[in-house]
């Protein structure tokens, strides 16, 4: 099975910059379900001297939405504490998503189930739920698969199915994770991207009305 491709439909509110970190090596990125070793040194020269204001398109309308983002391309590349530097430091449930995907990829699998609870009202969670039938709906009946969605989206049963095929490439269920894995990842950078969006629109808004206001004062 192959991952679901990250395509332009995805990356609407991405700057170019990001486009280009993102489509560094395409083909094999974020194909890991835990990560030994260093990633891609190509996107690592990128993002080296990124910014958050490098990150999305146009202006910005949250500084932290755009960190979150960055922090997802680190770990779509598999640079793990880059990545690392950044969820920590982001006080939101966005953060602590990142956070927790970070160290489920580091095989830190406790701790994971750590930083899932800290985000399990995010609303990935809910579009996990409603999205991933697209990929469990076609593969045969198995228990492991069935504790993934039973009372909606589990992430903690998710790192369970990871920690259990993590060291078997061969085995079905591994590409099966990938799959989920690149979900996951999409749902989240998306979040962060509308997220961004809707405050840049708020603040246009009260900028319109502020110069109205000035120009009938």
């Amino acid at each position: 099975m192959s991952g679901h491709p990250i395509s332009s439909s995805h990356t609407d509110d991405l700057s170019s910059f990001a486009r280009d970190v993102l489509a560094v090596n395409i083909s094999n990125s974020y194909r890991l379900l835990v990560v030994r070793g260093e990633g891609n040194d190509e996107a690592k020269k990128l993002l080296s001297s990124a910014t958050p204001k490098q990150i999305l398109a146009d202006l910005m309308g949250r500084e932290d939405e755009a960190r979150a983002v960055l922090a997802g391309l680190w770990l779509w590349h598999d640079w793990l504490d880059e990545s690392h530097l950044i969820s920590q430091s982001l006080h939101s449930s966005t953060g602590s998503f990142w956070h927790a995907i970070m160290h489920r990829r580091e095989g830190d699998f406790s701790n994971s189930k750590y930083w899932y609870a800290r985000c399990e009202e995010h609303p990935v969670i809910q579009q996990m739920a409603n999205q991933v039938g697209q990929i469990l709906n076609t593969l045969p009946a198995d228990k492991a698969y069935l504790r993934l969605t039973a009372g909606g989206w589990n992430p903690n049963a998710f790192v369970d199915l990871i920690e259990s095929v993590a060291d078997d490439q061969r085995n079905p269920k591994y590409a099966v994770a990938v799959s989920l894995q690149q979900l996951e990842w999409r749902l989240l950078k998306t979040i962060s991207e509308q997220r961004n969006a809707e405050i840049r629109a708020e603040n246009s808004a009260l900028r319109q009305a502020a110069r109205a206001a000035g120009k009938f004062a």
